[in-house]
Order: C-alpha cells, then sequence, then structure tokens
C-alpha cells in the first residue's frame, strides 16, 4: 500500500544549501522506496491524491516540516555503559581505566549487553539517527546482540566487530593473528545470515572490519584484515591521527605514521570510513581524497582527546567524503544535534585564530561553516561518506523514505514547540518556515521538537 506525506521538506542535497520546498507531496511505495515527490498541487500529485483516496495523507501544520534522518558515522556502543564520565583523563589512559573495561563486560554478559544495545537503539531512533556505524566489541555474539537491536528497531546499523591481537589490558585482546582473523570471518558470514532471509529493502545491518587502532593491531593482523575486506568486499572502519600520545606512540614504535601503515595493509579503500583524523597534513587529506577513503568528524570528543581539531574546510576544499559522529562515549552525547552544533563552534573558533595569525582574509582561505553545511554533514554528506543508497539524505524518487518530523511552531497558537520562543508571528509565510526559524530550531531545538520517524518507510516512533 502507497503512503502518502504533505507538508513542508527540508534537505540538503548540497554542500552549504539547504532548501525549503513548501507544501509538497511525497509517495511512498510498499518497498519504502520514494516514488514521487512534487509541489502538492502539480498535475501528478493531483492525479495521485486521487488514484488513491482511500489511503489516508499524513499531513502536517504550518511550523512543521519532514527532514532526513542523521547519520552517526563514528560511536563505540558498549561505551554507552558509562556515557558522560572519565573525560578528566588522556585518551590512552581513560581507554585503559573505563573503555576496556566496559567492553570487557558487555563481553562476559549478554544480558547486560541486550539491556544497553536495546536502549542505545531506542535513544538514537528519539534523537533522529536513521543510520550509524558502530564499534562493537571482540566477542562475535556480543556484537550479534547488537546487530540484532539495530536489525529489530529498524536503525541502519553498520556493525564493526572489533580486531585487536594487542592490548594493555592483558584479559581483552585476541589470543593470536589467526584467532582474530578467524573470529572476524565467521563474524562476517554470521551478520549476513542474520538477515539473508529478508528480502533487501528489509536487511538493515552491515558487518564492519574494524581494526581498532594502530596500536592495538600487529602489521600482520593488519594485513590479514585487509586481504579479507577486498576478499569479501566488506566495510573498513578505524581511527586514524587520533591523538598527540596515539600518533607519537605510532611513529615511535612502528617508524612510520598510521596512514601509511592503513595504507600499505589495503585499509584505505572507498569502503573505509576514519575517524578524526586531526593530526592529518594537506598531503595526507589529499590521499584520503584519492584513496575515496571518508573521515568521520568527531568535534565534541576531539575536544577533550586531541591536542588540535580536525580540518574540516581543508578537507572539503580537497574532496574528501566527509561526516559527523558522537563518538560516544569519547563524546558524551547521542544527539547528532550536538554534533552539528560542535562542528560550527570549533570552526568558529579556527576562522578566528586564523584571522589573527594571517594577513589573508579572502573567503578561500576561510576555515569556518556555518549551520546549513553541518546540516548537510549530518544528512547528505554523511550518507555519501557511508557509500549509501541512490538519493540517500535527501528527499528524491528513487531514494529510501528515511525521515523525521519536526514541528517548531504551532502557528495557530502562536507558541513555539520544546524550548522554542518565537514573538514575530505576522512575518512568517503561510508554512510557518523562513530559513531564520530553521536556523532557531538547528541552535536550540531538541527532541521535543522530533514527533516521529520513519526508516525505509516505516515508522519507528
Amino acid at each position: 500500500m502507497v503512503q502518502l506525506f504533505r507538508g513542508n521538506f527540508v534537505h540538503s542535497p548540497q554542500i552549504d544549501e539547504v532548501l525549503v520546498l513548501e507544501d509538497h507531496l511525497l509517495a511512498v511505495d510498499d518497498l519504502g522506496y520514494i516514488a514521487h515527490f512534487e509541489e502538492a498541487n502539480s498535475q501528478e500529485s493531483v492525479r495521485l491524491r486521487l488514484q488513491h483516496t482511500q489511503v489516508e495523507v499524513t499531513q502536517l501544520q504550518p511550523g512543521s516540516f519532514f527532514l532526513p534522518t542523521f547519520y552517526d558515522l563514528h560511536l563505540h556502543a558498549p561505551q554507552f555503559l558509562y556515557q558522560g564520565v572519565g573525560l578528566h583523563l588522556p585518551l590512552m589512559q581513560w581507554l585503559d581505566d573505563y573503555a576496556y573495561k566496559a567492553e570487557e563486560r558487555l563481553d562476559s554478559d549478554p544480558i547486560l549487553a541486550e539491556n544497553v544495545y536495546k536502549q542505545l537503539a531506542t535513544h538514537l531512533i528519539a534523537n533522529g539517527t536513521g543510520a550509524v556505524l558502530l564499534f562493537g566489541t571482540i566477542k562475535s555474539e556480543t556484537n550479534i546482540i547488537l546487530a540484532r537491536a539495530m536489525q529489530n528497531l529498524g536503525i541502519r546499523g553498520f556493525v564493526g566487530k572489533l580486531s585487536m591481537d594487542i592490548s594493555s589490558r592483558p584479559t581483552y585482546v585476541e589470543a593470536s593473528v589467526e584467532a582474530s582473523l578467524s573470529s572476524i570471518a565467521s563474524f562476517i558470514d554470521e551478520c549476513k545470515n542474520l538477515v539473508k532471509h529478508l528480502p533487501a529493502h528489509e536487511r538493515f545491518i552491515e558487518p564492519v572490519i574494524t581494526p581498532r587502532f594502530i596500536p592495538t593491531c600487529s602489521d600482520a593482523l593488519l594485513r590479514g584484515l585487509g586481504h579479507l575486506a577486498a576478499q569479501k568486499d566488506v566495510r573498513v572502519q578505524s581511527h586514524l591521527a587520533e591523538s598527540l600520545d596515539e600518533v607519537e606512540w605510532v611513529k615511535g614504535q612502528r617508524g612510520e605514521d598510521d596512514i601509511n601503515i592503513f595504507d600499505k595493509h589495503g585499509l584505505l579503500t572507498p569502503r573505509a570510513v576514519h575517524a578524526h583524523c586531526t593530526f592529518l597534513p594537506t598531503l595526507s587529506l589529499m590521499h584520503l581524497a584519492t584513496r575515496g577513503t571518508s573521515i568521520a568528524h568527531c568535534p565534541l570528543s576531539n575536544a577533550y582527546f586531541s591536542a588540535q581539531p580536525f580540518r574540516l574546510r581543508e578537507s572539503i576544499r580537497q574532496g574528501v567524503k566527509v561526516g559527523l559522529g558522537t563518538d560516544i562515549a569519547g563524546g558524551y552525547t547521542l544527539d547528532m544535534m550536538d554534533a552539528m552544533r560542535n562542528s560550527v563552534t570549533v570552526s568558529k573558533m579556527r576562522e578566528g585564530s586564523r584571522i589573527l595569525s594571517e594577513d589573508d582574509t579572502t573567503a578561500e582561505s576561510k576555515l569556518d561553516i556555518d549551520w546549513k553545511t553541518a546540516l548537510y554533514l549530518a544528512t547528505r554528506g554523511g550518507a555519501i561518506a557511508l557509500g549509501m543508497a541512490h538519493g540517500s539524505g535527501t528527499f528524491q524518487v528513487g531514494a529510501p523514505f528515511d525521515a523525521q518530523q519536526i514541528q517548531v511552531l504551532v502557528c495557530a497558537g502562536q507558541t513555539g514547540v520544546g524550548g522554542i520562543t518565537f514573538f514575530d508571528w505576522e512575518n512568517l509565510p503561510a508554512s510557518g518556515l523562513t530559513m531564520e526559524v530553521l536556523e532557531k530550531w538547528w541552535c536550540i531545538g531538541d527532541h521535543r521538537n522530533r514527533c516521529a520517524v520513519w526508516t525505509q518507510g516505516v515508522k519507528r516512533s
């Protein structure tokens, strides 16, 4: 049965651009894909409504809009267990004192793992996240629990079973290169088998090859993972040039930069997403662009654990595919709205530093971004970085209907929703939306403005 949605639609099909499409009609087919998207009073839209008079139209009121769901490109699922603590420590100590312990705990307690991952999935939907690139743990069975939690709630979950044959915690490490490679190969097959009985449009999970980062992976393991990624055509994710202590450790212990180590082992591919990348010079960014490798920009956790910010604007100029990540629990919030805001805040500080240190103030050298760019990175940009299906992250025919319903204003009662206040009602158009209204929502909106979420045409909340 076709579904019909009418109202305002907001999306960002290109970087630095936000489009407000007032009073449009969107039709979703039986498989959850957008089959029609035009102005509500166009000839084809009128014909479609007359053809489906028995279908109840989901009609939005003025002051509301549909928006694509968010794409979170970096999240440590087991670390949701201790979200929001331990952030006074440097990265390597934080991993020892918090991350490894939590991951080991979930690996030893499947009931706890199921509880944590079910709540994680629920919170993701509540925050408008429809797709997420996940770091899991080293135990395959625990990652299958994570995969089921995402699949059951209709979240596009890209689930990474950690590979690590080196660890500062003797009880949390894989026994050997061979054991690690055997485990990830089995997980890939098991994860695919979990959904192989379903039609393609109902499969929401995929396995991801996930070397934790260079300090926890031998060259032999990385080489094997690179071969496996090529053999099975599987996505890859890791951390790259994340913090000063990590970069210096790799250089001192391995004698070269981690980007070169990943590259020589076949782990910089068009299907790879590497998080952070705060210590990459321009030549390395150009190399990632050449390889087609994406970056997950995690502005909040970078502020805590990296000695310098990510060079976002330079990466965009070099043609690198970039999306945003919350990086639970190095970042303390699951809300991609916060990731967007933090990305702009960091860029403004970088631009201010540039102006103070240089004479060049031309637009070509500017380092800041605005809310429109951040919205692109959280939606369409994230979809591209993840290598998602045609049109994902936008509203266009052929794309999956992954959407969230946002209400900013109640125009009839002249009140704002949630924490939003508004006073200039006489200046509003009939749609109840202007760029300033959208910017106000982007700055101070929260979960109270989110009325519903759909993925693949199915309502999830």
